[in-house]
């Protein structure tokens, strides 16, 4: 008889807490952990089949792997490791498309240090099956411009040509689930962004449409620069298109909400309870 798998999740927040409610409603055991629950995270490593991380890097480094770095090199059922890395290790490519297959060319700091988490987790790995979760702008119920359309906040900036890629929430779910379920031989690299990378006015405009207030005013790009904050600026100065066919392939997926626009509308019903 196969014992349930054991998963245990460091970085129980947005995503991750989503992560394990589903892994749990598919039969999993799901131990949780945060950065500094060291007793609970070491014994939950000697028994764990699975292990995934949502924590992102800061200045020194992954902060899991230096914490438990050894210990996940050596748990001894660990048989699968997923990292929730970002698109930003693709740096600026000037509109034009990346793949799974595209080599990582990141152009700054916070791209530099998602690759460096990347290697370091694929070291620790020690040639277990790894995916590599490179993961658009998180969208979903709660965390949507329409929190900034209701306060009257959001800012339609209007760079016309400039895109960006978004992933649901659900979405995210559902391919770790997948990818869980399918291993890799080794490492894998997993895109997950919509089919639909798009301007960050055309979105807002399409938020309020839904809402049914009205639509924000334009602001040119060159005037809302110089107010924004470094971590916007470095959103901003990067134009790429993400392509996730390859990884729909391998994980037998269709996005649930391939656009925006389907993401949108549904988060409406999930916020008002009917969904």
């Amino acid at each position: 008889m196969t014992s349930r798998p054991r998963l245990l999740l460091f970085g129980p927040g947005y995503c991750g807490t989503a992560i394990a409610r589903a892994a749990v409603a598919s039969g999993q055991d799901v131990i949780a952990a945060g950065r500094t629950d060291f007793g609970t995270a070491m014994e939950a490593l000697r028994k764990a089949t699975h292990l995934i991380s949502t924590v992102p890097p800061d200045r020194g480094g992954d902060p899991i792997l230096a914490r438990y770095g050894d210990a996940v090199a050596t748990a001894p059922a660990l048989r699968w490791i997923g990292y929730l890395s970002a698109t930003s290790v693709y740096g600026d490519r000037g509109g034009a498309t990346v793949d799974e297959d595209s080599p990582p060319a990141p152009t700054n700091e916070r791209g530099e240090r998602r690759l460096a988490a990347e290697y370091a987790w694929e070291k620790a790995a020690a040639g277990r099956p790894l995916d590599l979760f490179r993961l658009a702008g998180i969208y979903g119920p709660g965390r949507s411009v329409f929190a900034a359309l209701r306060r009257g906040e959001a800012r339609r900036i209007v760079k016309p040509g400039h895109v960006f890629g978004r992933i649901h929430r659900d979405d995210i779910v559902a391919a770790v689930l997948a990818a869980m379920r399918n291993p890799p031989a080794g490492m894998r690299v997993l895109n997950l962004t919509d089919d639909a990378p798009a301007e960050s006015a055309v979105v807002i405009e399409e938020a309020a449409r839904l809402l049914g207030v009205p639509v924000p005013p334009a602001l040119a790009f060159a005037d809302a620069y110089a107010d924004m904050s470094p971590i916007a600026r470095s959103f901003w100065d990067e134009n790429r298109q993400v392509l996730s066919r390859k990884t729909r392939t391998a994980l037998g997926l269709a996005w649930r909400y391939p656009s925006y626009r389907e993401g949108l509308a549904a988060i409406l019903v999930q916020e008002s309870g009917k969904g």
